[in-house]
């Protein structure tokens, strides 16, 4: 078993995975993520991106293959081990919104960090400095249904990085949200990943989105493409049309 390189905080060798309903999803994906870097993983919906984003955080053991979480090997870890990593050094953002309903928003977005053993007193101070960062800083003493669906994924983000995490996992993370209110969104979150020092692994099928990152890595049906060829296509006239690459 060869450790990964020392300026990989995360590094992955041959990762395979298959749905229950026997899809592939994954198929020998290696990659190695730097500490600090912002990896985009691009790729149509179907591709795998999220497929590899659960696997890299632990939430979806690989089938086959080689997880590395600062040259300490994930795929050897039991259940409650990745429980602990995933809580204590990751953050993830989900594509939809889910939030505790009994809980208004601050409470939401401090839940990791009281989940830690962080007092109350200091995780609100750090909830509430998020919200106001991501512009809800008026609504953090709402609940969950009195928030628009938009409102309701800033308090994940939030929640996602009050924790400081080591790695923040972003799948889709600003799908919910109006396109005047994305970027100022990615700005807050490529910022704070650069000021802050975390890793960020986001998975986006938005080129503008991908564009924000250090690097991206593209896949395609659960592998890394460097050139995508798209099949010929017929002119109205039906005369064969060159094929495209991408």
């Amino acid at each position: 078993m060869e450790a990964p390189p020392d300026n990989d905080v995360l590094w992955a060798r041959s990762l395979h995975f298959t749905h229950r309903d026997g899809s592939p999803a994954l198929q020998g994906i290696s990659l190695g993520v730097r500490e600090g870097e912002i990896l985009a993983v691009s790729g149509p919906r179907g591709s795998g991106k999220t497929a590899l984003l659960r696997c890299l955080s632990g939430l979806t053991p690989a089938q086959r293959g080689e997880i590395w979480f600062n040259s300490v090997p994930v795929h050897t870890m039991g259940p409650m081990t990745r429980e602990r990593l995933r809580r204590d050094r990751f953050g993830w953002i989900d594509p939809a919104p889910v939030l505790v309903p009994e809980l208004n928003a601050w409470e939401n977005a401090a839940l990791p960090l009281m989940l830690r053993g962080t007092s109350r007193r200091r995780a609100k101070v750090a909830a509430l400095e998020w919200l106001e960062r991501l512009d809800i800083g008026d609504r953090t003493r709402r609940r969950p249904h009195e928030l628009t669906e938009s409102e309701r994924q800033r308090v994940c983000i939030a929640r996602a990085l009050a924790p400081a995490p080591a790695v923040l996992f972003a799948d889709e993370p600003t799908a919910p949200l109006h396109r005047a209110d994305r970027a100022h969104v990615l700005r807050t979150l490529t910022t704070a990943a650069r000021s802050h020092g975390f890793t960020v692994v986001l998975a986006t099928h938005d080129n503008d989105t991908a564009a924000l990152a250090d690097r991206t890595v593209t896949l395609l049906d659960g592998r890394r493409v460097h050139t995508v060829h798209l099949p010929p296509m017929a002119d109205p006239e039906g005369r064969p049309a060159c094929s495209l690459s991408v």
